[in-house]
């Protein structure tokens, strides 16, 4: 009995967090203007929502039901794929020069994101900057 009570609790809390951290990206997805800092929100704040929501589901399946290891997956899923597709995302503002290009390295004259090799100088775009 008092297990179950715990739990509700613990389900309320990460509903809640959850909630809040998917407006917050909600919101930030909106209200920022470029799409480099737009991909920040959904990215780092919706996958901590969704995440918060998946373990409520994960919690209350555990405790009134048989359980629900397809939430796991889904979890897992989601924490590797959002970071991968945003890093792509911004490989792309970074080479279509939609976007102010990162520092170049103190040490380094080739940065892996921004080497192009001579013969595909010409196809390649000239960047807006």
């Amino acid at each position: 009995m008092i297990w179950e009570i715990v739990a509700l609790y613990a389900i309320a809390f990460c509903l809640i967090v959850g909630a809040a951290f998917s407006l917050i990206g909600s919101i930030g997805l909106l209200k920022f203007n470029d799409a480099m800092t737009r991909l920040h929100a959904p990215t780092k704040v919706g996958t901590v929502g969704i995440g918060g929501l998946l373990l409520a589901s994960m919690i209350h399946a555990q405790m009134f039901s048989d359980g629900a290891w397809h939430d796991l997956l889904i979890m897992a899923f989601l924490f590797v794929t959002a970071p991968i597709s945003a890093n792509f995302i911004a490989k792309v503002n970074i080479h279509k020069g939609s976007c102010t290009a990162p520092p170049p390295p103190p040490e380094d004259d080739t940065w892996s994101t921004l080497d192009v090799a001579e013969e595909d100088r010409a196809l390649a775009p000239t960047p807006k900057g």
